[in-house]
């Protein structure tokens, strides 16, 4: 058995996420089951909202996903700190990640500084309302954080028959047409798709360190 192959190596991984109208959640609940049935110890969290009640009840959507994740734990950098391998998700917002997350990546300061952050694996997921909507901008910009943090980035790229379906090499991500067009299939296989490749390149470089 190879060292990719070795099932029995253990991987922690966290899923953090921001999502206001429900599209990033569902795609963030996909990956940690997914990363779960490879057989990864998983953390799923929420950033923290930073937006208003008055705006939140002011979209029916957004209120109920907000009352709908409820009960997922608000991330904190522990989250960051006890995994090895951590999966960021945001909805594009003029081609960049939402202020949340944002808001999230830089309470790692501290962390950073402690070299603590350094040869984990990071992954990204997205979503817009239109097509070419900032997607890959987004991930793109999302993974500036890593390389700062000194991470290995571990895109899906075209590395399953999948991926030229969904088409984004990138990481994970749907249109949902200004929330008409819910999660789907293709979307779900590429989270699973990218859930499974983390798992295994992280168990594969876990057992790298161990055996050097």
């Amino acid at each position: 058995m190879t060292a990719a192959d070795d099932s029995t190596t253990p991987v922690k991984v966290s899923v953090i996420y921001y999502s206001a109208t429900g599209t990033i959640a569902a795609l963030a609940k996909e990956i940690s089951e997914a990363a779960e049935e490879a057989g990864a110890e998983v953390r799923l969290r929420r950033a923290q909202e930073l937006a208003p009640q008055e705006a939140i009840d002011s979209n029916p959507a957004w209120a109920r996903n907000a009352q709908e994740t409820a009960h997922i734990a608000v991330a904190t950098p522990d989250d960051s700190d006890w995994a090895d391998a951590v999966l960021f998700g945001s909805p594009t917002r003029y081609g960049n990640i939402t202020s949340q997350l944002k808001q999230y990546i830089d309470t790692l300061g501290p962390l950073w500084a402690q070299g603590r952050l350094a040869d984990k694996v990071y992954s990204g997921f997205t979503s817009s309302a239109t097509l070419h909507g900032g997607q890959e901008s987004t991930l793109l910009a999302l993974y500036n954080a890593a390389y700062h943090f000194g991470g290995i980035i571990v895109p899906p790229g075209y590395t399953d028959p999948s991926k030229f379906t969904d088409g984004n090499p990138y990481g994970t991500s749907h249109v949902d047409g200004q929330g008409e067009l819910p999660v789907d299939e293709t979307a779900r296989k590429a989270a699973r798709v990218q859930a499974e490749r983390v798992v295994r390149t992280t168990r594969a470089l876990l057992r790298g360190k161990a055996d050097s």
